[in-house]
């Protein structure tokens, strides 16, 4: 029976990831190759206090304590599936920017990391990925 509800919700999410697909590689193939050709730089202090501090201070998101410049968060769902679902939909953005996240999953908890290695640090990339991930999140709540 549990075995049976799983697939089911197996069958929906793919349903709701092809459904998603389709409809973003229409609404973005030309965008895809203008975002993968721009590349960003380092953000500067301004830019730092002006699009960073917020997620920091309003969305919980912390500076990587490794040394490297990076933001990074955890994020918890009811269980398995939900955090696949999450992951899944983060990730087809992330490959829609070319900007993947670093990510570690067990279970119902996924942690992110975001930093882009091309400049050595954090950039509007990873600011725009990250809004993103708080928009889908949101939907878990």
């Amino acid at each position: 029976m549990h075995f049976q509800g799983f697939n089911h919700s197996i069958r929906r999410l793919s349903h709701q990831i092809t459904y998603h697909s389709l409809k973003s590689s229409f609404s973005t193939s030309t965008t895809h190759k203008k975002m993968s050709s721009k590349r960003s730089s380092k953000l500067g202090e301004e830019e730092r206090r002006t699009k960073l501090d917020p997620l920091l201070k309003e969305k919980n998101w912390s500076l990587d304590g490794s040394g490297r410049d990076a933001i990074k968060k955890q994020f918890l769902f009811k269980d398995f599936n939900e955090a696949f679902g999450f992951m899944t939909r983060v990730a087809l953005k992330a490959d829609r920017m070319d900007h993947h996240p670093e990510w570690f999953n067990v279970y119902n908890k996924v942690d992110i990391t975001l930093s882009s290695h091309d400049v050595s640090g954090i950039s509007d990339r990873d600011i725009n990925l990250a809004q993103f991930i708080e928009e889908c999140y949101q939907s878990y709540k």
